[in-house]
């Protein structure tokens, strides 16, 4: 494939790697505003774009694609309160949109068995549960678009808990999520059901990021040919 990368940092040095070991093609790296200016010039050549950008133009940058007529995949979070506009505006412009705040295989496969633990802890009130997020300092949003997605598939499933909160525990209803900032880490995130008499931990601990990397190159060969917005469940059922 003939690949756009936009947001050329941590993320886009490591897909663009994964590229290249897939045989895929690599015609721009997008990184400011005068990079788009001149995408026009390339963009019919591109099959899509791979999008690790910043909250704050991650937006724009998806507009103009659907502008452009080019699919974009992007694991950009910090966003998801414009999602619905985004969804309308990909469908009115007949796009093609694959968002996912988590690209990882094996944190997807951590979204599945959170929600089964979900339900199962659902009737046992004496448990209390918390989300705890940990990732590098260069990270802007928090909590991190895979604690929210965690949160909301214990809240799909639990019958007490009807929002999250971060660094909220006073209501029972409120599951709250911890956030930290530190170091290089790459991102952990835990699930805990604690009682008086023991506790439970889900945990997922990112080693690097070349599974986020992989998976957004996976999701951009699977959207290639198709139009609708897409996620990781649509990957996922394809893999198995």
């Amino acid at each position: 494939m003939e690949i756009i990368i936009s947001g050329y940092g941590r993320m886009g040095k490591e897909v663009e790697k994964i590229c290249i070991a897939r045989n895929h093609k690599i015609i721009a790296r997008i990184d400011n505003e005068s990079d788009w200016q001149q995408l026009s010039e390339i963009n019919r050549l591109s099959d899509v774009v791979i999008d690790f950008s910043m909250p704050d133009v991650a937006v724009n940058n998806y507009l103009r694609c659907f502008e452009l007529g080019l699919p974009i995949v992007t694991g950009t979070t910090g966003w998801y309160d414009q999602l619905e506009f985004i969804n309308e505006q990909c469908a009115n412009q007949n796009g093609t949109f694959f968002y996912a705040p988590n690209f990882s295989i094996g944190v997807n496969i951590f979204f599945k068995t959170n929600s089964y633990l979900a339900k199962l802890m659902s009737g046992m009130n004496d448990y209390k549960v918390k989300i705890n997020e940990t990732h590098h300092i260069h990270k802007l949003d928090a909590p991190s678009g895979t604690a929210i997605s965690t949160a909301e598939g214990i809240i799909k499933e639990h019958k007490t808990l009807s929002e999250w909160a971060l660094g909220n525990d006073n209501s029972n209803n409120i599951l709250p999520i911890y956030s930290t900032r530190e170091g290089e880490i790459t991102g952990i995130h835990e699930v805990i059901y604690e009682s008086g008499i023991d506790k439970i931990i889900l945990k997922h601990e990112a080693k690097n990021r070349d599974g986020f990397a992989l998976g957004a190159v996976l999701a951009a060969e699977y959207i290639c040919g198709k139009k609708g917005v897409f996620n990781m469940d649509d990957l996922i059922k394809q893999m198995l």
